[in-house]
């Protein structure tokens, strides 16, 4: 596979419930952070959108990441959302050296209990204080960092600052 070309688009939710955040901990078996504490998301299928009825008139799909981030949350954790918004992104290559572009969502809670799947193994309602205590996903902190300051109105952290904004 030529890897200058194709990579995973993965995308990300940090769910909120309570002025909680949703962390999971992937099992041992996965390939990029197995054992390590991320939130729930997952990879784009083409699936996620070609099966649907097309949104436009020339045949496209919009909200491509919101329904599987939707999808995604539903099939890892038994979970419902709503209030979908777009956090970040990120790109990273794979112990297996397929690259990753990562799409970070956030969204509310809307209903259910936690019922995870086989690739993964434990859950969390933490704040972001808390979440210092796991081992998290290089990156996942920050988001909830970022998200902290969106939800309260304050500025973005400065380590979200792109070099070419600066």
């Amino acid at each position: 596979m030529d890897n200058t070309k194709s990579h995973y688009v993965v995308v990300t939710g940090i769910i909120v419930k309570d002025g909680r955040y949703l962390i999971v901990k992937r099992a041992p078996h996965e390939v990029a952070f197995p054992g390590k504490w991320s939130v729930p998301g997952g990879k784009l299928e083409t699936n996620d959108y070609i099966s649907r009825q097309p949104t436009t008139a020339a045949g496209n799909w919009y909200h491509v990441f919101e329904d599987l981030l939707r999808r995604e949350v539903r099939e890892e954790t038994n979970l419902e959302i709503r209030n979908i918004r777009y956090l970040t992104n990120l790109a990273f290559i794979r112990p297996d050296k397929i690259p990753v572009v990562v799409v970070s969502l956030s969204a509310e809670y809307a209903g259910g209990e936690v019922l995870l799947c086989s690739d993964l193994t434990e859950h969390a309602w933490v704040t972001r204080e808390e979440a210092k205590g796991y081992d998290l996903i290089d990156g996942i902190y920050e988001e909830m960092e970022l998200l902290d300051a969106i939800l309260q109105g304050k500025p973005m952290p400065d380590n979200f600052l792109s070099e070419q904004a600066i």
